[in-house]
């Protein structure tokens, strides 16, 4: 398929995100019921609240919160822990019983609450080597911290990484790795060039943005930023070519308006993307604006679920998108004090949900 026609509808089944921040407390009372508004049935959750997810109980009580704010939502929590001296190889085995299908790294200071991220794998080994024995998932934040010392900066901070990802796959082949929201054609080749024990998720904003678009706007600022044109395309036809490593991590990030909004002399906005609350479509979208709409269901479900082995059941929900005229996104939503600005605010989509057969 090139592009699709007005009135053109696409069924996905058990549509599945592999990548997404719910935050916690009242913020998290709004932002979590988004994941079934955009279409969502599987939310892969990160760890990285204040403080970090670190414990089996930890997670068991977030994933209860969550549920309770997603209401009558048939949405599926699937939660992480944070790579930290916390985890202890001993707890590995009890893991997947309490829920916790992953383990998130975060190098230190790379991103949204990663203060507490780790600087050296090597301490890891015995970890690692458990959660290859018991299927546990390792999620890499693939950037390392900048050092203009030599050179490195969030321009070149994941291809600084790649090398770690190629050392880890191969010292551990037996350990499911996912490098998470890929940004440069580097990072697409390394995880082309790895084994099947290597997948990676793809965002949706950065298969529309560059560096132009989040240079001087704040809302569009992420970690890890958007990078260059060819960047952008080689991550589109990754899709494209219908490989099953790469699937939909959408790093959806909310942050209240204000400190998305608002820099200061001493401190920068907060880094992130807000798409929960538009996703399928807003996928469907950009996948027909580059001839790749017909990977729709493979990108949003079928690949991710086949990496993480966690296949959709056969009453699982369909939803059904339609090539619309335009639907215009909502310009903020708002609760209990808090605001959040979802990307592509007051833009047209011209794909919408028509119908979900639960």
């Amino acid at each position: 398929m090139s592009t699709a026609n007005y009135g053109d509808i696409i069924e996905v089944t058990a549509p599945a995100d592999f990548h997404v921040h719910l935050r916690d407390g009242e913020l998290s009372r709004l932002v979590t019921p988004h994941v079934h508004e955009g279409g969502f049935y599987l939310a892969y959750v990160m760890p990285n609240l204040v403080p970090p997810i670190t414990t089996t109980e930890m997670a068991i009580e977030y994933k209860k919160r969550l549920k309770e704010y997603s209401g009558s939502f048939k949405v599926e929590f699937l939660m992480t822990l944070y790579l930290s001296d916390a985890l202890h190889p001993n707890d590995v085995k009890n893991w997947k019983a309490a829920g916790i299908v992953g383990v998130k790294s975060y190098p230190r200071g790379v991103t949204t609450n990663s203060d507490e991220g780790i600087e050296s794998y090597d301490k890891y080994d015995e970890l690692f080597k458990a959660m290859e024995v018991h299927g546990i998932v390792l999620n890499l934040h693939g950037e390392i911290p900048s050092d203009h010392s030599k050179n490195i900066c969030v321009l070149n901070a994941e291809e600084r990484f790649l090398p770690v990802l190629a050392n880890l796959a191969n010292k551990y082949p037996k350990l499911r790795i996912v490098l998470e929201h890929a940004t440069t054609a580097a990072a697409i080749n390394a995880v082309k060039a790895c084994g099947d024990n290597v997948a990676c998720t793809i965002t949706a904003h950065h298969l529309s943005l560059t560096v132009d678009d989040w240079a001087g706007q704040s809302f569009h600022f992420c970690k890890p930023v958007a990078k260059f044109p060819d960047d952008r395309r080689a991550l589109q036809e990754a899709i494209k070519s219908g490989n099953k490593k790469f699937f939909l991590g959408s790093d959806s990030a909310p942050h209240p308006s204000l400190s998305k909004s608002t820099a200061t002399a001493t401190s920068g906005c907060a880094a992130g993307v807000y798409t929960s609350p538009i996703l399928l479509p807003l996928v469907a979208h950009l996948l027909d604006s580059f001839g790749a709409v017909d990977r729709l269901a493979d990108f949003t479900s079928n690949f991710g679920r086949g990496f993480y082995q966690i296949p959709a059941d056969s009453d699982a929900p369909r939803v059904f998108v339609e090539k619309v005229q335009g639907v215009s996104v909502q310009a903020e939503y708002s609760s209990e004090g808090k605001t959040v600005v979802p990307f592509w605010a007051n833009r047209q989509i011209e794909w919408q949900i028509v119908n979900i057969k639960e």
